[in-house]
């Protein structure tokens, strides 16, 4: 019994050693800063821009400087930014841009009522 504990007392004291060591070490590594991202230009209407699928969303908005509130790649395929009216004439002069528009809220209140399409899901009767 005597000879187990002789071996497993140096290994015990080794680790014990190791983990104590572990926060002294976190503490000293650099902490890198965030690199700062420009604010989008507040003052500025929102737009949702999509781009041929072949094309890289972001890359696209840094064409005309545009910072993306949003990059979307899975049902649409595009991003959302504040826009310059001169920024929005660049991306719709482009030909790998689909569409640029206003972005805007949506509610309950827009959807179809019992009128000409006779509401959601309701087969189109």
């Amino acid at each position: 019994m005597r000879k187990r504990l002789s071996r497993a007392l140096p290994v015990t004291v080794a680790v014990l050693a190791a983990v104590a060591a572990l926060p002294a070490c976190a503490a000293t590594a650099a902490v890198r800063e965030p690199v700062p991202r420009t604010a989008p230009a507040a003052d500025h209407a929102t737009y949702i821009v999509t781009v041929g699928e072949d094309r890289d969303p972001a890359e696209v908005a840094e064409r005309v400087g545009a910072t993306p509130l949003h990059v979307y790649r899975t049902v649409l395929h595009g991003f959302a930014a504040h826009l310059s009216p001169e920024q929005v004439a660049a991306l719709r002069a482009m030909p790998d841009v689909e569409s640029v528009e206003a972005d805007s809220t949506a509610s309950g209140d827009n959807a179809p009522g019992d009128g000409e399409f006779g509401g959601w899901g309701s087969g189109g009767r």
